[in-house]
This record gives structure tokens, C-alpha cells and sequence, in this order.
């Protein structure tokens, strides 16, 4: 049997409320957002380039997701001893290289298992506690909550030019 990314629900967004719980929210939306993406499709679907010759595919950016989340929540904000599962600083672009469509699954399973780490590095700390970037100094949980979700939104654009490509599929 071929395996094929699973369906996502899309949660509603607060209109109303706290920061917190609308900060939280809107970064498991866009999260879901990008899940939406990718569901119904195969491995081999998942790895069809954007539009040769970028190398820009569903896929990899499953994988520098989890890189992203793990590096903002759980070495940065968390201060984990993790490592990067795809890029390292001589190569920013690893996650998109040398993809085996047959480990798709089990790199979608550890996109999700790097959003439930992260949940739980920032239900540990409030909006305005901050902590040390090496390269860019002190920010705020607040700040890492608004930088993930831009981070997010930017790849759902590319994910929704991707999945046209790959099937024609577009919308939310």
C-alpha cells in the first residue's frame, strides 16, 4: 500500500481573547494550513519540484519545518541539547537536497512530533520572558510566537503553488 499524507482539519482562529491563546491559535493554524497542504499526496508527489530549476518541493520544506521548529522552540527557547535533523550552517539548504520520497512518511511523522516539542517548550514560558539568539542577541517568547507564524505563512504560499503544480489542487 502507498502511503499518502493524511487529511488535517483547519482549526478556527479566536477572534476575541487573550494574546496568548490568539498567538497559540494562529501558528497551529497556519501549522494545519500547511498539513492541508500536503494531504492526499504520495511520497513521490510530495518530492515534484516547484518549477525546475528550483528545488523547492513539498517535502523539503516538511523537512526545514522541523529543522525550523526545532531550532526556534526547542534549542533556542528551550535551550535542548538538539541538533538539526536536515541543515547544518554549512549547508542552509540540506533540507531540500538528496530527498527519498520512500521516507516521506516517516519525515511528515517527525514534522508533527517537532510541533508537539515545540507546544510544550512554549506552554513552559510566558510572552515576555526572552532568551539569547547567538547571532541576533536577546528576543522575547512574543516575538518567537509572530516569527513562526511569518515563517508559516511564507512557506503556505509556496506550498499552495507547489500543490497547484503537483495536482491542480488550490484554496484553502
Amino acid at each position: 500500500m502507498i502511503w499518502t499524507a493524511p487529511e488535517v482539519a483547519l482549526t478556527d482562529e479566536p477572534f476575541l481573547g487573550a494574546e496568548r491563546p490568539m498567538l497559540e491559535a494562529w501558528l497551529d493554524r497556519h501549522r494545519a494550513t500547511f498539513l492541508r497542504k500536503c494531504a492526499g499526496l504520495t511520497g513521490e508527489q510530495l518530492a515534484i519540484a516547484s518549477a525546475p530549476p528550483s528545488n523547492l518541493t513539498l517535502l523539503g520544506l516538511i523537512r526545514h519545518l522541523t529543522d525550523v521548529e526545532r531550532a526556534w522552540f526547542r534549542t533556542r527557547l528551550a535551550g535542548q541539547d538538539v541538533k538539526s535533523r536536515y541543515s547544518s550552517p554549512d549547508d542552509q539548504d540540506a533540507a531540500f537536497e538528496h530527498l527519498d520520497p520512500a521516507r516521506a512518511e516517516a519525515e511528515y511523522a517527525g514534522l508533527v512530533a517537532e510541533m508537539a516539542e515545540a507546544r510544550a517548550a512554549g506552554a513552559t514560558r510566558d510572552l515576555d520572558d526572552t532568551f539569547v539568539h547567538v547571532r541576533w542577541g536577546e528576543m522575547s517568547v512574543r516575538w518567537l510566537y509572530i516569527h513562526m507564524i511569518e515563517e508559516y505563512a511564507q512557506h503556505n504560499g509556496h506550498a499552495d503553488l507547489i500543490r497547484e503544480r503537483i495536482d491542480g489542487h488550490t484554496g484553502r
